[in-house]
């Protein structure tokens, strides 16, 4: 047992430093992808404070052309650009008067918050679900299952987010509108104590709700679908020859199995959570990352889009090297080239 514990951990750290290396000219892609289109989207910052007349003097507009590197050209741009990312600087925010990097971690907390919970939720929902379909396969609970997946899964995160504040904050009162924690109150961070950490949670159920259910509704039908393949495969059929009961072969040898597809799909999905945070941050005035987002690019803040997006990479990556080594631990016989 030891000896193959040590050969998984070393394949286990081969993987890790191959994906890695991997990882450095995917990231070099995407930030010269994303650049470029950005740079090829019509409108600045400066013709945006201008046309709102908060810069008019064309002394101060060619002296921020030239502070910000406007007047070089596209190709030079991008190479100091990288350059500075090489040194961990992703550039200055005008419109939050700080570091691209400040501005980010500033709104960072609160859209991890939000990512944990939903896709926690989406999880155990999903999950749980998935295997009561797949036990109650063509009875009541299977049809009621496999309705509500259906409903979440067509349901807009916007709508089902816009729905649920009209019939929970609205007309029963029972949760907060949006934002993060109750004006004027002692939310928003630690040290309100437990008052502040219940005050936040309470704000946290409804985006939660809205942004989770969309995925729980893909791992459900995933879930019951993988559950009645693996069901049918012959050491499934063995475990039961032996006399296991139905809860043994299900939780020991058909659930560890079935989790495979959800983990792939959770893998890929990092990144469309991220992004459908901005759209529930919006709805909800969560103040993330997707807020910044949204702001930064209606004020033509493109360093902090950049650098967003550069982060959203970073969290995709990250993701999908996670699920290779759960990959290798849930199916010791998976082997990842």
């Amino acid at each position: 047992m030891t000896g193959a514990g040590s050969s998984r951990r070393m394949a286990a750290l081969k993987l890790l430093r191959r994906r890695l290396i991997q990882a450095v000219p995917l990231m070099l892609g995407v930030v010269v992808i994303n650049f470029v289109l950005i740079h090829l989207a019509p409108g600045s910052f400066l013709e945006l404070m201008t046309a709102e007349n908060q810069v008019s003097d064309p002394a101060t507009i060619a002296l921020l052309r030239k502070t910000y590197g406007l007047e070089d050209p596209t190709w030079l741009q991008l190479l100091k650009y990288i350059w500075a990312l090489l040194h961990f600087d992703f550039g200055f925010s005008y419109r939050q008067n700080m570091p691209v990097i400040d501005a980010i971690l500033l709104n960072l907390p609160a859209t991890i918050l939000l990512m944990v919970s939903s896709i926690a939720l989406a999880l155990a929902v999903g999950v749980a679900a998935g295997v009561v379909a797949s036990m109650k396969v063509r009875t009541f609970w299977d049809t009621i299952v496999s309705v509500a997946a259906m409903f979440f899964f067509a349901a807009p995160s916007f709508w089902l987010g816009i729905m649920m504040i009209v019939l929970f904050a609205v007309k029963l009162g029972w949760l907060p509108v949006g934002g993060m924690a109750t004006i004027g109150g002692t939310g928003g961070s630690i040290a309100g104590g437990a008052g502040g950490i219940l005050d936040i949670l309470h704000h946290l159920i409804l985006p939660t709700l809205a942004l989770g259910l969309f995925y729980a509704a893909i791992y459900t039908r995933v879930m019951r679908s993988s559950m009645l393949e693996v069901a049918q495969l012959d050491f499934v059929r063995t475990a039961r020859a032996k006399g296991l009961s139905r809860n043994q072969v299900t939780v020991h040898h058909v659930l560890r199995n079935a989790l495979l597809p959800v983990v792939t799909i959770l893998g890929v999905q990092m990144g469309t959570v991220l992004a459908g945070s901005v759209v529930i941050e919006s709805v909800f005035s969560w103040p993330g990352v997707g807020s910044l987002l949204f702001d930064s690019v209606s004020s033509r803040n493109y360093p902090v889009v950049l650098g967003i997006m550069v982060l959203g990479s970073l969290v995709v990556i990250t993701a999908n090297i996670a699920v290779d080594l759960v990959y290798m631990w849930l199916d010791p016989r998976i082997e990842i080239r």
